[in-house]
């Protein structure tokens, strides 16, 4: 790598010839247009596009998972800035790397004449520890340098407070299964730089399971068919795939084939239909039914297949209240972590947080009388005329309130031993006779706000009235 090239090196450049160099790297996109995805940022007038394109990008975090665009989208950079554009990758560089890009960026800028801006891309910037992403502040402060940063992880925790307030953040998403699947058909059909000129089919069932496993990460995915484009041309197949019958005839790439290149056998199992729903189905009730084994089977199969994690963390969410509740108050909690590690840090690492979080719930007391509780009550506050707010319990934080009858004889329960005291809440007139809609069960935690509350009020429905 050469850290002082003088001109910007187009996106389809490669050290290799072009026959020989990885299939992921000949379809780099070289427009903003060739882009997949992402056009939440590069669609026609958005931010990060019209700066591109007028080439007046400031400092700048590119963040999102592995394949989405972000070493992509600094390259076409590369191609079109009128800046010097230097690059390279904190996992490989260090400080004194940065150093000498600096000194050069200065005099460049000293020199007033030519390409007197730098546009620095850092890949991987969050291998940084503190003090070298330090090393960048004075730096970008006095507009030696314009810092693009590309990081996997989320910006804030891993780029320094000071640095992260001096560039704008710029979230990538992972490609949508359209989005892929596009890819794939052009890197399949393009004749000059993808395989179109090897006179390839890929079979619906192939394009399929390629897409299913992909994670929305275009490298990897076009890695995949790449294989699966060699294993389809090779002279002695291998035998897990004759064994399946996945030999196509002519040169023809089969689902078992695009199986093999991927390195793991396909999860039957589709996502929008009932194998969707029914898996989605056994995975909760085996939580429902504390069985963690059955539970995180089903959610080992929902991750093979494809599923999306964030879907399975919501309804990890759900189940936390809908069937632990307080039979556990830890439950909802830990599921919102989960949920949260989710959003943040995406898979394939936030498989270990929905594994923690499955097996706790399914191992948890069980409890759906919340669910039950706030069923109930919407049932009657739907069907029962409402009464109004018992006068004692309206507002009366103003003047006039007590002309008014508003909070009059209320009795301000920590005025009395264990802050309690037996008044009436809810509206008069309701027709539920009890009118209980909470009832704890003997499970877990909730085994002692049962006994709580029937030691506060007996049971006896008359001191709420």
């Amino acid at each position: 790598m050469n850290l002082f090239e003088d001109e910007p090196q187009p996106i389809s450049t490669v050290t290799a010839p072009v026959t020989s160099a990885p299939l992921a790297a000949r379809m780099r996109p070289r427009t903003l247009d060739e882009v997949a995805g992402q056009s939440h940022l590069l669609a026609a007038g958005k931010p990060l596009r019209r700066a591109i394109e007028q080439d007046d990008l400031r400092s700048a975090i590119f963040y999102g998972p592995p394949g989405c665009g972000k070493s992509t989208v600094a390259g076409v950079i590369a191609g079109v800035t009128k800046a010097h554009f230097e690059s390279f990758s904190a996992v490989t560089g260090g400080v004194a790397d940065v150093r000498k890009i600096i000194e050069a960026a200065r005099e460049r800028k000293k020199a007033g004449v030519g390409k007197t801006r730098t546009l620095l891309f850092v890949d991987e910037i969050h291998r940084f520890n503190k003090a070298q992403q330090d090393a960048f502040l004075p730096h970008v402060e006095d507009g030696t340098i314009i810092l693009i940063g590309a990081t996997t992880e989320n910006p804030y925790f891993a780029i320094v407070a000071p640095l992260l307030s001096r560039a704008r953040v710029y979230p990538f998403q992972p490609l949508t299964d359209e989005e892929i699947g596009s890819l794939l058909d052009r890197a399949t059909a393009d004749s000059e730089r993808g395989l179109g000129g090897r006179g390839l089919v890929l079979e619906a069932d192939a394009r399929d399971y390629l897409i299913g496993v992909s994670n929305g990460d275009a490298r990897g995915t076009l890695n995949a068919l790449e294989l699966a484009a060699d294993l389809a041309f090779s002279p002695s197949p291998p035998p897990s795939i004759l064994e399946r019958g996945g030999w196509g005839e002519g040169v023809r790439i089969t689902s078992a084939i695009a199986e093999e290149a991927v390195g793991k056998r396909r999860v039957q199992y589709d996502k929008t239909g009932d194998a969707h729903y029914d898996t989605v189905s056994a995975f909760i009730k085996s939580i429902r039914g504390s069985d963690p084994d059955a539970s995180v089977y089903y959610l080992a199969r929902m991750l093979e297949a494809g599923e999306d994690a964030r879907f399975i963390a919501r309804r990890l969410v759900i189940l936390a209240s809908e069937d632990v509740g307080n039979a556990d108050p830890s439950a909802l909690p830990l599921a919102m972590a989960a949920f949260d590690a989710t959003e943040k840090i995406g898979l394939p690492e936030c498989a270990l947080n929905l594994s923690q979080a499955t097996l706790y719930l399914a191992s948890a007391p069980k409890s759906n009388a919340c669910t039950v509780a706030i069923g109930r009550a919407r049932e009657e506050v739907q069907k029962a005329p409402f009464g109004g707010v018992p006068p004692h319990l309206r507002d009366s934080h103003y003047g006039g309130a007590k002309k008014l009858g508003s909070g009059v004889d209320y009795q301000y329960p920590h005025d009395f031993p264990g802050s309690f005291v037996p008044q009436a809440y809810l509206p008069e007139g309701l027709p539920s006779g009890g009118r209980r809609y909470y009832e704890p069960t003997e499970n877990g935690v909730e085994a002692k706000i049962k006994a709580r509350l029937e030691r506060l009020w007996g049971g006896d429905e008359e001191k709420r009235e």
